[in-house]
């Protein structure tokens, strides 16, 4: 079974976290925090799911 290296769940976790914290920022500053906070949300988790931080794996 192969896995494909360049999609995980830290990735995922890591850009809904700073997707919100900038989306927040964002989106305050159009005046709708919530709103930027869930399209934040979205993007940023889109954008590192398929990025790797690292090796999961230290040996």
């Amino acid at each position: 079974m192969s896995r494909t290296p360049h999609r995980n769940g830290r990735g995922l976790f890591l850009g809904a976290v700073l997707g919100a914290v900038v989306g927040y920022f964002a989106g305050r500053a159009l005046g709708n925090p919530a709103m930027g906070i869930v399209l934040g949300l979205l993007a940023g988790a889109a954008l590192l799911y398929r990025v790797n931080p690292g090796r999961r794996d230290r040996r």
